[in-house]
């Protein structure tokens, strides 16, 4: 949903920000003896987002604006917001709101793997008052008619990380993230469990 008269039903915004609402769900592959301190101010791999960008602006669509940067409120749902909480969420100066992304931003980060977010709007949420709050008819319909402008924005990123992979700074998130040796920190079920992740770093 957005929060902001700019972006409107259909567009679509690459998010560089998160502000996470969730609370029911994991935000970490590690613990049980095993803390990973990574650093997350920077939630979204820029390189990455600016491929998203680029080729997304490129993609020929009718009525839709795509936006470059905003923050994305990630609530826990499966309820929509009150109005109250929609306000709110528009005077921290958010852009988008949704159920997803934020989590998933925290453990990418964790596993090393550059994310990013393509964020196509279905709705206004509900701080507008001259219009009825959000529902999940009109979300499904917009999504079903973003579906194949969507479909043409990841076949056109897919193409360009062929033929020119970014180097992003999150494939070493886990550099610094340990207090002290990581092989001698890990205990034999964590390297079991986390060897997909920690394989580089275990001696």
């Amino acid at each position: 949903g957005s929060l902001q008269e700019k972006q409107k039903p259909m567009d679509m915004v690459v998010i560089d920000q998160f502000i996470d609402k969730t609370k029911e769900r994991p935000l970490t592959f590690f613990g049980k003896g095993l803390c990973a301190h990574v650093p997350f101010a920077y939630p979204i791999s820029p390189e990455l987002a600016d491929i998203v960008y680029t080729c997304a602006s490129k993609v020929e669509m009718k009525d839709v604006n795509v936006h470059k940067g905003g923050t994305y409120v990630c609530m826990e749902g499966p309820q929509f917001s009150t109005r109250a909480e929609s306000l709110l969420h528009r005077s921290w100066g958010a852009d988008v709101i949704g159920m997803t992304n934020s989590t998933e931003a925290r453990l990418a980060m964790e596993a090393e793997i550059a994310y990013a977010t393509l964020a196509m709007v279905t709705d206004y949420d509900c701080w507008r008052e001259e219009e009825e709050e959000v529902n999940v008819a009109d979300v499904i319909t917009y999504l079903k008619k973003n579906a194949l402008n969507a479909q043409r924005v990841v076949k056109a990123v897919v193409t360009e990380l062929g033929k020119n992979p970014p180097k992003c700074a999150v494939h070493d998130s886990l550099k610094f993230a340990f207090l002290g040796d990581v092989s001698q920190l890990a205990s034999e079920q964590h390297k079991k469990d986390l060897g997909a992740i920690l394989a580089k770093y275990l001696k």
